[in-house]
């Protein structure tokens, strides 16, 4: 398959970005922590191209096609992590969703999750599919890799290894750093295991005990986001909220469905014009919405600042 053979719809439709909620919070709070691996990325039918295709034309992808339900995938992509950040770099690791990337993994013709696919210069190498032990996976494809370099497949200088020149270095890629909070640690712990519950109760007990805290806040912030985004039906509370701008609590999902889509300035004027519409214990708690979304963003951004003005304006 050539980069140009692959053309599916490259709008992520709104299950999709549902679906893929958790795994990218589960991200976000890896980084705080300090465990992220720099060589793993998340893919889906609007990144693929860039991630996927186009990097495979100067270093081997390795393309990991799990469903988030699936113990086996966990166990898979725990395996490949650990793999792909002692590679140094050798090779990238690209995950997908496969219930929130239907499309794409309907285009890739990948009959069951999960399923490991090896993409060089554009072209897929279909590998093992199910339960893989780790010494088989890293057997396969060190096997691969050989091949395709012996075959002078591989990107010019890509020396047809597993693991780089300093050799397999997991361990050390994936240790927390030592000036991790402790409270990001925890709150990742939990998201790990999908409490949700428990994460916000941390982070929310970190600003109790220091206000000032911004970033615990954020953090606060965005569990809550995510959590209540996992319950909301995203199709159906765009129509509520267009067809009724009385319905409170459709406004208050579509601002976070544009906060989390990166529509902030659009978020905060919905909720804004809300607050206008409302009284009384309703326009407290859009309000109080609107500044928690506020905590989304950096002190000092523009976007919440011109926001807090128009919410002044509307309040009096």
């Amino acid at each position: 398959m050539q980069p140009s053979d692959f053309s599916p719809n490259s709008a992520v439709d709104l299950g999709a970005r549902k679906a893929a909620m958790e795994r990218e919070a589960k991200q976000r709070a890896a980084e705080s922590a300090g465990r992220t691996n720099p060589y793993a990325v998340n893919v889906d039918e609007a990144n693929f191209q860039a991630q996927v295709l186009e990097r495979s034309m100067a270093a081997p992808v390795v393309l990991a096609v799990l469903a988030g339900w699936s113990e086996q995938s966990k166990q898979v992509e725990t395996t490949l992590d650990k793999l792909s950040a002692a590679s140094g770099g050798n090779w990238f690791l690209a995950k997908v969703d496969g219930e929130a990337s239907p499309q794409l993994v309907q285009a890739l013709r990948v009959p069951s999750a999960p399923m490991i696919i090896v993409v060089v210069q554009g072209q897929l190498l279909p590998g093992p599919a199910g339960p893989v032990p780790e010494d088989q996976l890293t057997a396969w494809l060190t096997e691969a890799f050989a091949a395709l370099k012996e075959q002078g497949a591989l990107p010019p200088g890509h020396p047809g290894t597993l693991f780089g020149e300093g050799g397999p270095e997991a361990e050390e890629a994936l240790e927390p750093d030592d000036d991790v909070r402790p409270v990001d640690a925890e709150a990742q712990q939990a998201l790990d295991r999908e409490d949700f519950d428990t994460a916000e109760a941390v982070y929310a007990k970190a600003v109790e005990a220091d206000p000032r805290d911004t970033e615990s806040r954020s953090r606060l912030a965005q569990v809550r986001l995510v959590r209540r985004l996992r319950a909301v039906d995203m199709n159906a509370v765009r129509a509520s909220a267009a067809d009724d701008p009385q319905d409170v609590e459709a406004q208050l999902a579509v601002a976070d469905l544009d906060m989390y889509g990166g529509k902030f300035e659009d978020a905060f004027d919905r909720l804004i014009a809300t607050v206008r519409r409302t009284a009384d214990k309703e326009r407290d708690a859009v309000r109080a919405r609107l500044l928690e979304l506020f905590d989304l963003l950096p002190p000092g951004d523009k976007a919440v600042a011109a926001a807090r003005r128009k919410l002044t304006s509307a309040l009096f």
